[in-house]
């Protein structure tokens, strides 16, 4: 994601996210092809036969379990602006919270990614005054911390259902498999900064070595966070658990709720499918979600029902408060930021204060 006022530095986070007035239009138009892809998804639910069944359970579901889903959904934003404010841990806290609720706005309602909505809120600091280097290098950092605690719990529940820790199904398709996938992919992103030193980079043009550089530093910093957490690592893990309890909740609104192990592996495949370009990814991820809860035990119509429900909470309560935030952030754009001291300082004149 990721100050004084200074105007616009080029680089690839200006080339993601363009200027202010560019990024308002994308987020306008974002939320409006929202609104119109969920009529739409709301009249085929009305108007198809097959889909009535659908609709008759949404309209059953317990509104106190909804509601407590939109808490959850709340909580989850905390979490990332959390986890924000622990990689950019000299941003002044409203506004690094600003910057944060922004990106999660962009990631909801604009078709740009995880990475595409970190690099909005990268643009919002690089228009600060932040270094494009060290805004893109902390960038990379808060994407693979909340990107590692993504791949832990997949391999984690993986193992669990596999070796009958957790209940759901056991067999090595549906449980090994997965886990196998993620702790390869684990150890990859742990090995690429030796890789890259190792291979040496003399030879590699230079815009290229600098990428690799800052990779390597990126996932060094990553986990070293990791492997030495303070409490503020609870963000990134809320940032998935709570957006996790959202589809469990909306599950129990529909009074059937499968193992919880087999809920979160359907919802980190299922949300593989969110890196294709559709906004909200509306269709897109809401079949691959029903698709896997129905492989891991779920009834088709209870899960299509929650789905709805679930990305409904997942998408809206984000997009509205991020689109509040980031509002503001363009209209406080010429106020100073006083950064904060650095850590060590902090922790000194907590020491000395105590």
């Amino acid at each position: 994601m990721s100050h004084l006022k200074q105007p616009h530095h080029g680089g690839e986070i200006d080339e993601h996210a363009g200027g202010g007035a560019e990024a308002g239009r994308r987020l306008r138009h974002g939320l409006i092809s929202l609104a119109i892809l969920v009529a739409i998804v709301v009249g085929l639910l009305l108007a198809v036969p097959g889909l009535h069944q659908v609709a008759q359970t949404v309209a059953r579901m317990n509104g106190w379990w909804i509601a407590a889903g939109i808490g959850f959904e709340i909580l989850s934003c905390l979490g990332y602006v959390l986890a924000f404010l622990q990689v950019f841990d000299r941003a002044p806290i409203r506004f690094g919270a600003r910057v944060a609720l922004s990106e999660l706005a962009f990631n909801a309602a604009v078709s740009l990614g995880g990475a595409g909505s970190v690099a909005v809120g990268g643009w919002l600091l690089v228009e600060r005054g932040a270094p494009v280097a060290r805004v893109a290098e902390r960038s990379a950092v808060l994407f693979l911390v909340t990107s590692a605690i993504n791949v832990i719990t997949f391999i984690l529940a993986g193992l669990g259902l596999f070796t009958g820790a957790l209940d759901g199904p056991h067999g090595a398709l549906l449980t090994l498999l997965p886990a196998a996938v993620g702790t390869a992919g684990f150890a990859f992103f742990l090995a690429l900064p030796a890789l890259i030193e190792r291979r040496g980079l003399q030879r590699v043009p230079r815009r290229l070595r600098v990428v690799l550089e800052t990779t390597a530093e990126s996932i060094r910093d990553t986990w070293q966070m990791l492997r030495r957490p303070d409490w503020r690592i609870v963000g990134a893990i809320a940032y998935l658990w709570c957006d996790i309890a959202v589809l469990v909740v909306c599950l129990a609104a529909a009074h059937h709720v499968p193992p919880i192990g087999a809920i979160v592996l359907a919802y980190q495949i299922a949300y593989i499918s969110n890196m294709l370009p559709v906004p909200g990814g509306i269709g897109v991820l809401d079949g691959s979600m029903v698709g896997m809860l129905v492989v891991y035990g779920a009834r088709a119509s209870t899960a299509a029902a929650a789905t709805v429900v679930y990305h409904a909470i997942s998408l809206w309560v984000p997009a509205m408060w991020g689109t509040i935030a980031f509002i503001v952030l363009r209209r406080t754009g010429r106020e100073p930021l006083h950064l904060r001291p650095p850590r060590a300082e902090r922790r000194r004149l907590r020491k000395a204060a105590g």
